[in-house]
């Protein structure tokens, strides 16, 4: 069963250089995710209309074949130390949803 790894930015970028760094990060091994856990990205900061709620200032969507490969992406050494920055730079707020 598909499942879905969902980060939602709640706040501005606090450290430009921060986030640099992470998405610099995330591209270079951007390949090597897709492969080794199947994660294909559906959503990446696109056009954002809030309907509801108060909305975050940005969503990643990524889909994973089920959600033990999508922790175990997360808990990957390798994103883990792409999260660092991720962390140093915005608030994120992430979510991990199983499909139908």
């Amino acid at each position: 069963m598909p499942a879905y790894m969902i980060f939602t930015r709640e706040g501005p970028i606090f450290n430009q250089a921060e986030m640099e760094a992470y998405s610099s990060r995330n591209r270079s091994e951007a390949g090597q995710s897709v492969e080794k856990y199947g994660l294909k990205p559906l959503a990446i900061y696109g056009a954002l209309e809030t309907l509801e709620g108060a909305g975050p200032e940005g969503v990643v969507i990524l889909e994973f074949p089920s959600a033990d490969d999508a922790r175990a992406w997360y808990n990957s050494p390798e994103y883990q130390a792409a999260a660092e920055h991720r962390k140093k730079g915005a608030p994120y707020r992430a979510l991990l949803v199983e499909g139908l």
